[in-house]
């Protein structure tokens, strides 16, 4: 088993840290609900939160962009997410244990998502997990998101580390495009929304199917 003598973890956000899965389908429901549609169970909307408000649109009313009525219909579901977003988001089983576990070993950790600072920021506020976050970059921090490498560049830079000196864990494809391009080991988090999918395909470092699985692969530094 590879091993990573790293500094510091950084972390995507949903799928990754938080299942914001619920909240993101309770806004896609809210808006099938004003246009007289049922709602849909989470199990058939929850795939699709990867991505985003594109994917979730597309699942709750088969619009994508291009539609003429899309920007719109984007805007009200993401006001209508804002004012849900922590009714129901929760940190995934094991993640509270994984934290503790990196603070204990003097590892400090940071967030790394395409969310807008619009969200990203209040959930962080919000979630007393979230507030040892030692850098958040959201998905606007940054001129460029995710695959770009950018964010990552820019957390390390916050983090005063070098990227090399940093991990990346994820639950998309596009994660570990960045990590790579930024010159981290990407790790897959198999837990998250796209987790089920042909991963090993994406060229990551390793893929963990739990939280608490990271540690092992964590080598002490020097």
């Amino acid at each position: 088993m590879s091993r990573f003598a790293c500094r510091a973890v950084l972390f995507d956000l949903d799928g990754t840290l938080i299942d914001s899965a619920p909240d993101l389908a309770g806004a896609a429901n809210q808006l099938r609900e004003q246009h007289e549609l049922p709602p849909l169970p989470l199990a058939q909307l929850r795939p699709w939160v990867g991505a985003g408000a594109r994917g979730m649109l597309g699942a709750a009313l088969d619009v994508a962009p291009g539609h003429q009525a899309f920007e719109s219909l984007k805007e009200r579901f993401l006001a209508l997410y804002e004012a849900r977003l922590l009714q129901q988001t929760a940190a995934f089983a094991g993640v509270p244990d994984l934290l503790d576990a990196l603070a204990r070993r003097g590892l400090p950790w940071g967030i790394v998502t395409n969310k807008a600072e619009r969200f990203t920021l209040p959930i962080h506020r919000g979630m007393p997990l979230l507030q040892a976050a030692a850098a958040v970059v959201a998905g606007d921090t940054t001129p460029k998101a995710k695959p770009h490498p950018e964010p990552l560049l820019e957390a390390a830079r916050r983090l005063a580390l070098q990227p090399q000196d940093c991990i990346y864990v994820g639950d998309d494809e596009r994660d570990i495009q960045a990590a790579r391009a930024a010159g981290m080991p990407g790790v897959v988090a198999r837990w998250g929304y796209l987790g089920a999918g042909a991963v090993d395909s994406w060229g990551a470092h390793a893929v963990i199917e739990q939280p608490e699985e990271l540690l092992g692969f964590l080598a002490p530094v020097a």
